[in-house]
C-alpha cells in the first residue's frame, strides 16, 4: 500500500495538534486549579459534582433558615426574660401587700405600682421585632395582639420554618398561649389585684375577703410565672436543637466540599507530571515529523 506525502503530513500535524490540545488542557487545569472545565472532560464526575453542588446549596439554605429561626427565638427569649422578671417583681409586691400592718393608703400605693406593672406587661406583650412585626400575634403580625384591657386580637397560628430536611420548627409563640393559658390570665389577675388593693378594709369581713383575695392572687401569679417559664423552656430546647442541627449541617458542608474537591480540583502532582510527559512526547513527535517529512529519494541517488 502506498502512503501519499499529503497523508504523512496530515497524520503528523494531527498528532502534534492533539498533543498541543492536551498540553493546553493540562496548563489550564494547573492555572485554574479545576480539573473539569466542561462536562465533556469527565461526564460521570461532572454529573456527580452537579448532584453534590445541589445538595450543598440545599444544606446552605437550611443553615440560613436556622439563622432566621435562631434570631426569632432569641428575640422571644429576651422578651420573655423581661416578662418573667416583671411577674416575679409583681409577686414580691403582692406578698408585701399582704402585710396586715399596712394601712388602706399604703395598700393603695402598692395598687398604683401594680397598675403600672400591668401597663408594662401589656407593653411587653405588644413588643415588635426589628422588622416591625408583633411577636405574639400569630400570623396577624401587623395587628397589635392586646388592647389596653388585655383582650387578645391575634390568632393561634404557628410560624413554621424548615430548619432541616426532616424538621419543621415553630419559631413564634402566640400571646394567648403565653399570657392567658391554662386559666392563668396574667392581665386579669393583675387587674383583680389592683382592685383588691384599692378596696379599703373596714371590718373583719372585708379583712377576710382581702386575705382570701391575696391568696388567690398569689396562686394566679404563680401560675402565670410557671406558664411563661414553660414557654421559655420550650424555646431553650429549640435553640439547643438548632445548635445541634448547625453542627450536623457544618459537618455535611465539609463533606460536600471534600467531595467536590475530589471531583473537580486538579491533582497538581499528577497534572505537572502529565504536562512534563506531554512536553517530552511533543518534542519527540516534532523531531520525528521533521525527519519523516525531510526524506527524499534524491538522497539515495
Amino acid at each position: 500500500m502506498r502512503i501519499s506525502t499529503n497523508t504523512i503530513y496530515q497524520s503528523g500535524i494531527s498528532k502534534i495538534n492533539n498533543l498541543q490540545t492536551e498540553q493546553v488542557k493540562l496548563q489550564q487545569q494547573i492555572s485554574t486549579g479545576k480539573r473539569l472545565a466542561s462536562p465533556s472532560d469527565d461526564p460521570v464526575a461532572s454529573a456527580r459534582a452537579l448532584e453534590v453542588s445541589h445538595a450543598q446549596g440545599i444544606n446552605d439554605k437550611f443553615a440560613d433558615t436556622r439563622k432566621t429561626a435562631q434570631l426569632k427565638l432569641n428575640t422571644l427569649e429576651s422578651n420573655l426574660t423581661s416578662v418573667t422578671n416583671l411577674l416575679i417583681s409583681t409577686q414580691s409586691s403582692l406578698v408585701a401587700a399582704g402585710n396586715g400592718s399596712l394601712s388602706n393608703l399604703e395598700r393603695s400605693f402598692i395598687g398604683t405600682e401594680l397598675n403600672g406593672s400591668l401597663e408594662q406587661l401589656i407593653g411587653l406583650a405588644n413588643t415588635q421585632d426589628a422588622s416591625g412585626n408583633y411577636l405574639y400575634a400569630g400570623f396577624k403580625t401587623s395587628t397589635k395582639p392586646f388592647d389596653a384591657a388585655g383582650t387578645y386580637a391575634g390568632d393561634s397560628n404557628q410560624q413554621l420554618l424548615q430548619v432541616d430536611s426532616q424538621r419543621q420548627m415553630a419559631v413564634n409563640v402566640t400571646g394567648n398561649a403565653v399570657f392567658q393559658a391554662g386559666g392563668n390570665d396574667a392581665f386579669a389577675a393583675l387587674k383583680d389585684i389592683v382592685t383588691l388593693l384599692n378596696t379599703p378594709i373596714t371590718d373583719a369581713t372585708s379583712q377576710a375577703a382581702f386575705s382570701t383575695g391575696i391568696a388567690t392572687a398569689l396562686g394566679k401569679m404563680r401560675g402565670a410565672v410557671d406558664n411563661v417559664l414553660n414557654v421559655r423552656a420550650d424555646i431553650g430546647t429549640k435553640l439547643n436543637e438548632i445548635d445541634k442541627l448547625d453542627t450536623a449541617g457544618s459537618d455535611r458542608s465539609l463533606q460536600y466540599s471534600k467531595s467536590l474537591s475530589e471531583l473537580q480540583d486538579t491533582d497538581y502532582a499528577s497534572a505537572l507530571s502529565d504536562l512534563a510527559k506531554q512536553q517530552t512526547i511533543m518534542e519527540a513527535a516534532q523531531k520525528s515529523f521533521v525527519q519523516v517529512t525531510s526524506l527524499s529519494l534524491f538522497k539515495f541517488i
